[in-house]
């Protein structure tokens, strides 16, 4: 019979390291749990991180940044495909990077840094200042959070449609996947990397990958999905349960919300591509970096 373990609680770790001990190869590993919100991809694997330093604790080798005493400092950089994606989703990808980075054992403090965007000042400081959304950008209509709401709700749905697929490819009938509920799902009693599904009453279980059905987990998690009054653990897009005859339909609707953000992510690969050319101009408002041509550089055009 399965336990009663969540998804999170079988892939969290304990926050055993020593200070010091960060590396790379860590930091990077939080970041990949970060996603690009309207694509739901890891800002990894979208190579939107461009630069991670580590400051060991007590390190005073860099007098702007040096690692606290009671941990490291971490400081990681990221572009986005556009200077003018949605402040609203890059105030979230540096929010969310900033908490993973910190909740690694040993780290103290990661300062974000937001790069190449036109609204980058505002969201470093109030992202490494623990600023709300609305101070930093006062005249925005509310805060971020009924944003995220809506895009984890979009996430969840085209989530559901590898998880189901990866179950009804592992032998469950489509009565029986309509059926599903989170105390069905074994993931401490089956092999590293799978997860057991009991039916009939806990009498049989079939075995398959669990990446895609943790994956949903998360989603369906942050959207109050596992929270509501009904036990099945798949639904409709409007959240609403269904029966073993509806569920063709569902899966329909659910592939269409993956081909969806794949559309969005295909043109923001395109971007992201054009944008680190080697040739293209300077978009940054940093210092150093100006958006528009200097007194020497408008002679020289005369």
């Amino acid at each position: 019979m399965p336990s009663e373990h969540s998804a999170s609680d079988h892939s969290s770790s304990t926050n055993t390291e020593p200070a010091g001990a960060t590396t790379p190869a860590a930091v990077r590993e939080r970041l990949d749990r970060v996603t690009d919100p309207e694509l739901d991809t890891s800002i990894v694997e979208l190579d939107y991180v461009e630069e991670i330093q580590i400051h060991p604790a007590g390190d005073e080798g860099n007098a702007d940044r040096t690692g606290d005493a009671d941990g490291d400092e971490v400081f990681v950089a990221f572009t986005l495909p556009t200077a003018w994606c949605s402040p609203a989703f890059a105030w979230m990808m540096a929010g969310d990077a900033r908490r993973e980075v910190e909740s690694l054992p040993g780290v103290a403090r990661a300062a974000i840094e937001l790069r190449d965007h036109m609204h980058e000042r505002e969201i470093n400081r109030g992202i490494n200042e623990g600023l709300p959304f609305e101070d930093a950008f006062p005249d925005a209509d509310g805060g971020v959070e009924s944003v995220r709401l809506e895009l984890d709700r979009k996430a969840r749905t085209a989530r559901q449609h590898d998880a189901t697929g990866a179950l009804l490819e592992a032998g469950l009938t489509r009565e029986q996947l309509a059926g599903v509920t989170r105390s069905d799902l074994d993931f401490e009693g089956a092999p590293e990397g799978r997860v057991r599904v009991w039916v009939r009453e806990g009498a049989v279980a079939v075995e398959t990958d669990a990446d895609p059905v943790e994956r949903y987990l998360r989603k369906a998690e942050a959207t109050g999905v596992l929270d509501d009054e009904h036990p099945e653990l798949f639904r409709t897009p409007e959240e609403e349960p269904f029966d073993g005859d509806e569920v063709e339909l569902v899966r329909q609707r659910t592939r269409l919300a993956g081909v969806n953000m794949g559309g969005q992510g295909t043109v923001c690969d395109a971007l992201n591509d054009a944008r680190h050319a080697e040739d293209r101009p300077p978009l940054s408002t940093r210092e150093g970096a100006p958006v528009t041509p200097g007194e020497d550089d408008r002679a020289d055009a005369d």
